[in-house]
């Protein structure tokens, strides 16, 4: 059965750039991934001007049925169909993802860690840390390039939303995870080369049929740790 990753951390935090380096240095083929940002509501039935002051870092903005529902399903090696969210409308899109697990789920985003019903269900809970310094230039170069937003939009938000709610909901989510790396360093960090031995390890009892579930009073062990970077040099 596959085993269920949830990654969380602060918004461009550095989240998906760690995560997708894990996944090129394991294999493509043996990961699937999913962002909890494909699971915003359908906001269909509001204007634009209504979608645009939505706050977007609170848990209030997602579809929680639906995103327990399916990642329980790619647990149980489901295939779901995956809503697909565009941030240039501030809506989900018409169209869906076919989504087939494999050995290792991983499920991405700011509220990864967040609702107690996914911790329940996971194998492991990392959490990505980054200064608010480093989180807010990357968020800005981002917001402007890629989604095209104006300067004063994306400080706007920042300070209104994104700032206040990761102090209050997703910074205190990080006690809860197994695993905290931080990423303030972008491309000469080593929560990359962590990571890739933890989630290796993590592949490994992919297939052994055992409960190798973590738990928040023995992680940090030194016999854990070492059995985890001892097994990943023997791949």
């Amino acid at each position: 059965m596959p085993r269920l990753i949830l990654v969380g951390g602060g918004s461009s935090s550095g989240k998906s750039y760690v995560t997708d380096k894990v996944i090129n240095n394991i294999g493509l083929e043996k990961v699937t991934k999913i962002t909890i940002d494909d699971y915003y509501k359908d906001q269909s039935n509001m204007s634009m001007e209504e979608r645009v002051v939505v706050n977007y870092d609170h848990p209030k903005a997602f579809d929680w049925k639906l995103m327990r529902k399916q990642i329980q399903e790619l647990k149980e090696g489901k295939a779901i169909d995956k809503p697909i969210y565009d941030f240039k409308i501030h809506n989900r899109s018409d169209k869906v993802e076919r989504i087939v697990p494999k050995e290792l789920v991983i499920v991405e985003g700011i509220m990864a860690l967040v609702d107690k019903q996914l911790r329940e269900i996971a194998h492991l809970k990392v959490f990505i840390s980054s200064s608010p310094e480093v989180r807010f230039l990357r968020r800005f170069i981002r917001d402007h390039s890629e989604r095209k937003r104006s300067y004063e939009s994306i400080v706007s938000q920042y300070l209104k939303t994104v700032a206040p709610m990761y102090k209050e909901i997703i910074e205190p989510s990080s006690n809860y995870a197994d695993l905290i790396v931080n990423n303030d360093d972008g491309v000469a960090n080593a929560s990359i080369e962590v990571l890739t031995c933890v989630f290796k390890n993590e592949l490994s009892m992919a297939t052994d049929g055992k409960d190798h579930t973590y738990h928040a009073n023995n992680e940090f062990t030194e016999e854990l740790l070492n059995s985890v970077f001892d097994d990943s040099t023997k791949k």
